[in-house]
């Protein structure tokens, strides 16, 4: 498929503009100063002088210059002053124009190596601050968030194959056992691809929410985030219960606007997530929003295993699953913080997660506060 673009007739170039303004107005100049001059002169120049009188009557032999002598003296000086002026503007206009223009150069030929799909290279223009190195900068900044989404996408592209992958091949060796196999306990069969089907449909569904959280498809409203953790909270109750975890929820009044059905969601994961990454008894959750500086804050800390700093930087990317990768009934498809991310994301807001001196995570989502 052909690149779209804009046909466009072909035009002067910039520095030919630059070049023919500096001329220009070099000229202007010059016109103006010549013409102030002749103004100056005008004033003490009479229109036609015959000669003086001295104590003895006139002096032939004293000349005494008048408007047209001076305008033949004057005019061809001025033709040659501004053939001069001309030449100086068009010559160092273009010299002066290529100096100013060379770091535009270097912007355009990194958005034409851009354009062919490499995003490793970097502008890196040197010198102090103005305008062509905050715009190199500006770009610099664009290719490195674009070199860095575009890997994350490929990562993310990979293991989605992968974990998608992975159902449909238990599946197929099923149906095969059974195909193999007549006499095999259909029942069995049955639940397992029910099992092995219903973590596919999951996998699909947490694909599309985060499709449409990164998308930003969805109608704002006013929402009370201690409300929404309540709502997480007695949802997930059941879950809390059975693996003997203990969930506590706190704060005040915390508006937001955004999306009720998406915030629900980001808490859910969250809450999710410290109840199953917990202690095997005896874990406690911890869940507050509150107000703070213009920000609407919620915080989901859990009790859990020792995690470094380096392992908790990378909980974010998709089908991370913690430090152990062992599969339950609760564990979730590994879309859970990468879901949390792309929301708080597309409600302008950000998420920090931070490992516990004791043991566990904190995750803190900051959104902007509903005036």
């Amino acid at each position: 498929m052909a690149e779209a673009g804009v046909d466009r007739a072909p035009g002067p170039s910039v520095r030919l503009k630059l070049t023919l303004s500096y001329a220009g107005f070099l000229l202007l100049a010059g016109a103006l100063l010549l013409a102030v001059v002749w103004v100056f002169l005008l004033r003490y120049v009479p229109d036609a002088v015959l000669g003086t009188s001295g104590p003895r009557g006139p002096d032939p032999g004293l000349f005494i210059p008048n408007r047209s002598d001076l305008q033949r003296a004057f005019a061809p000086r001025a033709a040659v002053a501004m053939v001069f002026l001309l030449v100086f503007g068009l010559v160092g206009g273009w010299v002066l124009a290529g100096r100013m223009l060379a770091p535009l150069a270097r912007i355009t030929d990194a958005t034409r190596t851009a354009a062919t799909g490499s995003l490793s290279h970097r502008i890196r223009l040197e010198g102090r601050g103005d305008e062509f190195r905050e715009l190199a900068d500006a770009f610099d900044a664009m290719l490195a968030r674009l070199e860095a989404h575009v890997a994350q996408q490929r990562r993310f592209a990979a293991n989605a194959s992968h974990e998608l992958r992975t159902p449909l091949a238990i599946t197929r060796t099923l149906l095969d056992v059974a195909r193999d196999d007549p006499d095999r306990d259909g029942g069995e069969l049955d639940e397992r691809l029910r099992a092995v089907n219903t973590r596919a449909i999951e996998l699909t569904e947490a694909l599309l929410l985060l499709s449409r959280a990164e998308g930003r498809s969805f109608t704002r409203e006013q929402v009370d985030l201690s409300l929404v953790a309540e709502e997480a909270a007695e949802t997930l109750l059941p879950l809390a219960e059975q693996r003997r975890v203990t969930v506590e929820t706190s704060g005040e009044i915390t508006p937001t606007t955004g999306s009720h059905a998406l915030l629900l969601q980001m808490t859910t994961n969250l809450v999710h997530n410290a109840i199953v990454h917990n202690l095997p008894e005896r874990g406690t959750v911890r869940v507050t929003a509150g107000a703070h500086r213009g920000s609407a804050v919620l915080t989901v800390e859990n009790t859990g295993e020792e995690l470094t700093p380096e392992l908790t930087a990378t909980l974010t990317e998709p089908f991370q699953r913690g430090p152990e990768r062992v599969r339950s009934s609760h564990e979730g498809v590994g879309l859970g913080l990468a879901i949390v991310e792309s929301i708080a994301r597309a409600h302008e807001g950000g998420l920090t997660l931070t490992p516990r001196a004791a043991g566990g995570l904190r995750v803190t989502v900051r959104l902007p506060a509903a005036r």
